[in-house]
């Protein structure tokens, strides 16, 4: 299997004037994350405004972003939705446009049980030689994904890794203990990334990561060399910048802050829309105490 790396973006998908995605855009943003200290990206994720893109833009997504980047990037695309059947066609698609990895997030709004997620999860596994990373956010699907049914999918040999954005350390500790050390757990919060480097976790799937690439891979390489006390000052210093882009749900804010640093990617499609003009402004105050990383020429 290929080395994904530790530190991954969710990275947004950039619109025109007219709500349309913006290929030439996304390929410039997915070279710039690269550049700023990236080792891959999810695309198509969350904070790539998925439930509001259609297959043909998603797919179209996968090939124009993989095709820009150099092969040792990692493309991880985000395939699963609350649909099996959908999330298998377009898994089976994504596996067509080069990405080395598949994304899923666990079933919203329908509230299955813990078999029912197990029987989803590795239904898609089984329909795909990539591999699978199951995501974990139960504030956004409401139904949580277990420690013992992520310990029982590690089993299955295509499903390498979690995104966990449960913020519940115990259950993130079994996972850890459970599963084993191929097992990838990423941190699906950006806020904790260290406690969870900590318990032996292996990287991020970030969000400001798009603005602090670089010193955020300081922070994991420092922690991961055993210096904690730097590591922990560089965590408690990204913070702030954490709050700031999660004011209101993401990707509102960090497609502002994009924006704002000079960076085009456009307007959120509705139901999202810009910050109010409150929340712009913390957004501003915030982003002015930090040193931007990503590239914007």
């Amino acid at each position: 299997m290929k080395k994904f790396g530790r530190l991954l973006t969710a990275m947004v998908t950039p619109m025109d004037s007219r709500g349309k995605v913006d290929y030439a855009q996304a390929k410039k943003l997915a070279r710039a994350l690269l550049a700023s200290g990236n080792d891959g990206l999810v695309v198509s994720g969350t904070t790539g405004e998925s439930p509001t893109l259609t297959a043909e833009e998603k797919l179209r997504l996968f090939a124009e972003v993989r095709s820009a980047v150099p092969a040792k990037a990692t493309i991880v695309a985000g395939t699963g939705n609350y649909n099996t059947h959908e999330s298998i066609e377009l898994t089976k698609q994504a596996e067509k446009t080069g990405v080395d990895a598949c994304l899923l997030t666990v079933p919203y709004y329908n509230r299955p049980t813990q078999d029912g997620l197990y029987e989803h999860f590795k239904a898609i596994a089984g329909s795909t030689r990539l591999p699978c990373i199951v995501y974990n956010v139960p504030s956004r699907t409401v139904t949580n994904l277990t420690a013992d049914t992520a310990v029982k999918l590690s089993k299955i040999d295509n499903i390498v890794g979690i995104k966990e954005a449960s913020a519940d350390f115990v259950q993130i500790a079994k996972i850890i203990e459970g599963a084993g050390k191929d097992f990838l757990v990423y941190s699906g919060n950006d806020g904790d990334t260290f406690p969870i480097l900590g318990l032996g976790g292996y990287g991020v799937i970030g969000v400001i990561t798009h603005l602090i690439g670089k010193q955020y891979k300081k922070m994991i390489d420092d922690l991961l060399a055993g210096r904690i006390e730097q590591a922990a000052k560089l965590h408690r210093g990204f913070l702030p910048l954490v709050n700031a882009m999660f004011l209101i749900g993401n990707p509102m804010p960090i497609k502002y802050a994009l924006n704002y640093v000079g960076f085009r990617v456009g307007k959120p499609r509705l139901p999202l829309v810009e910050p109010d003009e409150k929340t712009r402004a913390a957004i501003e105050q915030t982003l002015k105490k930090y040193k931007i990383d990503l590239p914007v020429k």
